[in-house]
């Protein structure tokens, strides 16, 4: 991320009108962010409307969650949470505790489940998605769509931790789910 003052720097005289030109500056701008076109090989400036926080939890979805748990829990001495039902989300969870971040088990809960579809493809289970905070869900859903990127919900929805979420198209995100989740 660079300041507004930095931008000058990195851009030459051309392409700074252009960029100007382009662009109405929001007043809650993070700031701006400089990275290769992949078409052109040159510097471009984006706007960075959202920030990006940790890593909330990586979520994996489990066939047996009873078995999943023991394993975090007594083969690995983790701290699990007991099982929370989430009938809303068609799914049952328990979060393992790693201190700076959590795993979160996933098992389906009801026939419309969208961990049953994935168990389904995926027998064993395995890694669902990756959830990253960021300080402004909305801002972020925006941004990410104007830049090409699909989200799989018209609006965030309130996820597990009683926060709103939006989940990205894995497609757009080299092969992972991602969510996003308001800090």
């Amino acid at each position: 991320m660079l300041p507004r003052q930095s931008l000058n720097r990195f851009l030459q005289v051309s392409q700074r009108r252009s960029f100007v030109n382009a662009v109405a500056v929001p007043p809650k701008a993070s700031g701006f962010c400089m990275q290769k076109s992949s078409n052109t090989n040159r510097n471009v400036a984006y706007l960075q409307l959202f920030q990006l926080g940790i890593l909330n939890h990586v979520a994996i979805a489990t066939p047996n969650l009873e078995k999943a748990t023991a394993f975090y829990r007594d083969i690995l001495n983790g701290e699990c949470s007991e099982q929370i039902p989430l009938p809303e989300h068609g799914v049952t969870t328990v979060f393992v505790n790693l201190g700076n971040t959590k795993i979160e088990l996933l098992h389906p809960l009801g026939d419309k489940s969208p961990i049953a579809g994935f168990l389904a493809k995926n027998k064993e289970g395995g890694m669902h998605h990756v959830c990253i905070e960021v300080d402004n869900v909305y801002t972020a859903m925006a941004d990410v769509k104007a830049k090409g990127v699909r989200v799989l919900d018209k609006e965030p929805k309130i996820g597990a931790h009683g926060k709103p979420v939006v989940f990205l198209h894995p497609k757009d995100c080299g092969g992972v789910l991602v969510e996003l989740e308001q800090r």
